[in-house]
């Protein structure tokens, strides 16, 4: 599934009350914890994040402590007494069987040693594959029993939307849309590599002027290089936004990717998106129009601009039927 996907289904599941066990899996750094966080502070619920592959089996279990002659366990601070909330245990399957062993106690009983996880708490996880080159063990089978199992991949169009949101730089969602290839590809051997995870911090890095090559290695650095390049061709947005765009646009598929990227980024008001829509049917062919519009409706939609583009498009023949069109294209 998405990670739009998996955010609804695991949203389903707080909404349904059901406390079954969760264990995502997917790719390094295409964001599953940063999705469980995001629900959480979406619902003002408390998120504790326990990296299983960093503890030893007596953290997780508490503290043995001789108390009227029987043994007791005094449980870790990190565990939760009270609220509700996830307890969210990363890298699960990158712990050692033996605190596998005890996190199970956990995740099936609800309790470790004296400690018992309070009503409102959910208990989620998540790990990578073995495929991916990650150092994890085998997940025993009683324990692998107790999840429900989801799978999450990459998708170019949830990390657009989160782009667009985030306010990261529109060259790199330009870039992505040129080459979606390069949203996640690990490269052997080698520690720098693009992810969703890590294009994030190539955005931060280019937007401070500073070179991306850490964050995404050299070869996906110096094509982002050369694309960024074109920029000089790029037409001028706020004549666009203004419904006095120039009368072309560069046959360059790297500018256009740039110029839709762009156009859907740098849109304040409903009115520039209208203009923007306008000027693409009029100056490039219709698959460049379908991208646009693919980014911009949900964009629309988050900043309840919409309602106001949809009334404003309307009014313009050849763009209110090739709205028609594309929606029952869509749908």
């Amino acid at each position: 599934m998405t990670p739009s996907a998996l955010k609804e289904y695991l949203s389903r599941l707080l909404d349904s009350q059901l406390r079954h066990s969760v264990m995502i899996w997917g790719k390094p750094g295409i964001g599953k914890s940063s999705i469980v966080l995001d629900i959480c502070k979406e619902r003002s619920l408390d998120f504790v994040d326990l990296r299983l592959s960093q503890l030893m089996p007596s953290d997780l279990r508490g503290i043995p402590v001789p108390e009227n002659g029987a043994t007791h366990w005094y449980p870790p601070s990190f565990l939760p007494t009270e609220g509700a909330g996830v307890l969210f245990m990363d890298e699960l399957n990158m712990a050692p069987p033996a605190l596998q062993g005890v996190a199970q106690q956990l995740i099936l009983d609800r309790r470790v040693g004296d400690y018992e996880l309070p009503e409102g708490w959910f208990v989620w996880a998540a790990g990578n594959y073995k495929s991916d080159r990650a150092a994890v063990y085998e997940m025993p089978a009683p324990l692998a029993n107790r999840f429900l199992h989801l799978n999450v991949e990459e998708s170019l169009d949830d990390f657009k939307q989160y782009a667009y949101r985030a306010q990261l730089s529109a060259d790199i969602i330009g870039f992505l849309s040129f080459r979606p290839d390069l949203l996640h590809k690990p490269h052997p051997g080698e520690p720098n590599w693009p992810s969703p995870r890590s294009w994030e911090m190539a955005a931060n890095l280019h937007a401070a002027g500073i070179a991306i090559e850490p964050a995404v290695g050299t070869a996906t650095a110096m094509e982002f290089n050369a694309f960024v390049q074109l920029k000089n061709q790029l037409p001028d947005i706020d004549a666009i936004f203004a419904g006095k765009g120039p009368s072309r646009l560069s046959v360059e598929p790297s500018v256009r990717y740039a110029t839709v990227s762009t156009l859907v980024s740098r849109a304040e008001e409903a009115l520039q998106s209208v203009n923007a829509f306008k000027w693409l049917i009029d100056r490039v062919g219709e698959e460049w129009v379908h991208l646009y519009a693919s980014d911009l409706f949900p964009r629309l939609r988050e900043t309840g601009q919409y309602q106001e583009f949809s009334r404003d498009i309307i009014q313009d023949d050849r763009a209110s039927r090739f709205l028609r069109d594309f929606v029952a294209l869509a749908s």
